[in-house]
This record gives C-alpha cells, sequence and structure tokens, in this order.
C-alpha cells in the first residue's frame, strides 16, 4: 500500500505526524519507505541518468578510438607512399598539393564511412525510440551535429599525418628507391 500526502510545509517534517495517525488506526501496520515526491522523482531518474552518462561515456571512448583508427591508418598511408611522395615533390608538387592529396584521400574514406554509419543510425533509432525524451528518433540537428563532429575529428586525424608528409625530402624518398 502506498499512501500520499499533499501539504503546505516541508514534507520532510510531516512523516512523524502522519506515520503517528498511521498507526493511531492500525498499530500493527508497518509503515516505512517514508520519501518526499522529490525523493521519489531523484530515485527514479537515477537510473536513466545513469544509463546516459554510460552512454555518453561509451561515445566519448568510440570517438577517441576512431580519431585514433584513422590516424593511424593515414599515418601508415603516408608511410607507405613516402616514395610517391618524395617524386611528386621532386616533379615540382607543391606541399599544399601533398597536403591537399592526403587530407582528400582520408577524407572520402571518413565519408564514405559516415554515410554508411547514417545510414545504420536512422535504422537503428527506432529501437531506441522509447529511450528518447523530448528529441525525435531521426533528430535533423542531433544528426548534422554528430555528422559533423565526426568529420572534424576525421579531418584532424587526417591533417597531422598529412603535415607529416609535406615534410617528405624528396632525396631521402629517392634514395630509399
Amino acid at each position: 500500500m502506498v499512501l500520499v500526502a499533499r501539504t503546505t510545509v516541508e514534507p520532510g517534517s510531516m512523516a512523524g505526524p502522519i506515520r503517528q495517525q498511521v498507526l493511531a488506526i492500525d498499530k500493527d501496520q508497518p509503515v516505512y519507505g517514508v520519501y518526499t515526491m522529490n525523493e521519489v522523482r531523484a530515485i527514479s531518474v537515477t537510473l536513466y541518468t545513469f544509463g546516459f552518462a554510460m552512454m555518453g561515456i561509451f561515445a566519448t571512448v568510440a570517438l577517441v578510438l576512431a580519431s585514433i583508427g584513422i590516424y593511424g591508418v593515414m599515418a601508415f598511408a603516408v608511410t607507405q607512399r613516402t616514395q610517391e611522395i618524395g617524386i611528386r615533390m621532386a616533379l615540382g608538387a607543391q606541399a599544399l598539393d601533398v597536403l591537399k592529396l592526403v587530407v582528400a584521400n582520408g577524407m572520402s574514406l571518413a565519408v564514405i564511412g559516415v554515410i554508411a554509419g547514417l545510414a545504420g543510425s536512422f535504422g537503428i533509432t527506432r529501437l531506441m525510440a522509447s529511450l528518447l525524451f523530448n528529441v525525435s528518433p531521426t533528430d535533423l540537428l542531433t544528426f548534422a551535429l554528430v555528422t559533423a563532429g565526426l568529420l572534424l575529428v576525421a579531418l584532424v586525424a587526417c591533417y597531422i599525418p598529412a603535415r607529416r608528409a609535406t615534410k617528405v625530402d624528396p632525396l631521402v624518398a629517392l634514395r630509399y628507391e
């Protein structure tokens, strides 16, 4: 059984008098679990808050792992193409041309990944619709911000190896050939 009482005074101060009134009616009736409505709300929201905090932590870890992965793949690709980049620079390519080449290569892969991720997200959000509050499953602002954030992370992860590629000395690169 649950008893709910509305009061104009501090709710916590009413626990004792309410307990006394219940015991006056039935001395064998146990009275336990006395909470204010703010406490009930806090308890019910705690589970959702914890779940959302965990999803936020997992999303952050996933973003960090994705950026490390993109950086690693791009750094490996630049290392593998050192001779090609050296030849291009020996033939007159400017550092900006090499930078554009490497970043465009990495960003094209990132765009393909984002498009595939968006397609999967539109399908999966139907399953998560009950967890979303005040947001539609296909909220365009959310999808736009996440897409922009992922592409920005990919751009930074591509830029660092690309910047290193612009510093390739053509003579050193050709010497290894």
